[in-house]
């Protein structure tokens, strides 16, 4: 892939894992990870690891029991939630697929529109303005701008982007935790006369005790990504008002499972949130696009991972571009699988 940069760090390729769950009704299902090692911890080779050790405690199991099933993997082993959510994703799409339901149905939704963002990773001011006027020119509405390497720089970042899409186009940042206590109250009032929809992640997680005051003194609201892992994390968060909104990541709460706990918090407490994603192919896409369809109350979608460079598309069947649209067909399960041509060429495991 394209590398793409953000706070943390830069990312040179994707590393993606690709799971089948085969059960003795001859019934698959697929499941899809993208480790992104500077915010979730996992690598490929931490994931393939677990994926090994993971697969032998499901021998002989009953696959339709999901929450007896993730409980195992999370009594074996804690955190690892990038390649947890590869195994749960392959849970739903086997427990959809015996239903003979698209996912989105299994989980009670229906098809709306989705329309994604489009992410500028971190480069100097006037190549990031450049890229932002081609993503405008090929039909983007909404921009979200990484940023959180130099505050002064990462203001003339934003005054160049809005200078050259003009004030029609919605821009959205994400600082990944890259700036400091000190300074970001400053960064959000300089930032504010531009219209930015929302600030992602300004601080470090270690600093979640500042979000409150922050919060209440923003003139740009605050969604948290990598201070939310879980339903637990969400719950203390909303009731400490340390966020305007919340990323969910299937990465980071290992799968849907846990996803839909954060959803129905929120969703109870008022609280939008945002489905986004790590590097992964349309393959784990199609899931996150099911998701979407199953919970009404996200208002939010990150979803152009397969736009931001992806050299090759593994992906048969599953959820489609329309421009930045999102839509995908009703086939049982998440509707995607992984191309045996592509298979060909990686590296497999078999346990049986």
């Amino acid at each position: 892939m394209v590398p793409f940069s953000i706070a943390t760090g830069t990312m040179d390729y994707a590393q993606n894992i690709f799971i089948r769950v085969q059960t003795d009704k001859n019934i698959y299902g697929v499941g899809e990870c993208s480790a992104f090692p500077m915010i979730v911890g996992e690598t490929q080779d931490t994931c393939l690891a677990m994926a090994k050790e993971f697969s032998g405690l499901w021998i002989g199991k009953d696959p339709l029991d999901i929450k007896e099933r993730l409980l195992e993997l999370d009594l074996f082993t804690a955190k690892n939630s990038t390649i947890k959510s590869a195994f749960d994703m392959a849970l739903y799409d086997l427990a959809a697929k015996d239903a003979g339901k698209p996912l989105y149905q299994y989980l009670g939704g229906t098809p709306r529109k989705v329309e994604t963002d489009i992410t500028i990773g971190i480069d100097t001011p006037g190549h990031m303005a450049k890229q932002a006027l081609n993503f405008v020119s090929n039909g983007a509405r909404i921009l979200k701008v990484k940023l959180g390497k130099n505050a002064e720089e990462d203001i003339l970042r934003i005054k160049s982007i809005r200078e050259a899409i003009g004030s029609g186009i919605m821009i959205r940042i994400d600082a990944n935790q890259g700036w400091e206590p000190a300074e970001v109250k400053h960064i959000l009032q300089e930032l504010a006369v531009y219209n930015i929809e929302f600030c992602e992640q300004p601080l470090r997680s270690w600093y979640d005790d500042l979000l409150p005051e922050l919060v209440a003194t923003s003139p740009i609201a605050i969604m948290v990504d990598e201070s939310c892992y879980n339903h637990h994390d969400a719950r203390r968060l909303m009731k400490q008002k340390a966020c305007n909104s919340i990323n969910i990541k299937f990465s980071k709460s290992g799968g849907i499972s846990e996803a839909m706990e954060i959803y129905n918090l929120a969703t109870e407490m008022s609280v939008p949130c945002m489905i986004g994603g790590m590097l992964e192919s349309r393959i784990a896409l199609s899931a996150k696009l099911h998701f979407a369809y199953a919970c009404p109350q996200i208002n939010y979608f990150d979803l152009d991972t397969c736009l931001l460079g992806h050299l090759e598309d593994p992906c048969i069947g599953g959820a489609v571009y329309s421009n930045y649209h999102l839509s995908i067909n009703d086939n049982p399960g998440i509707g995607a699988d992984a191309s045996e041509t592509f298979l060909k060429n990686c590296e497999l495991v078999k346990i049986c």
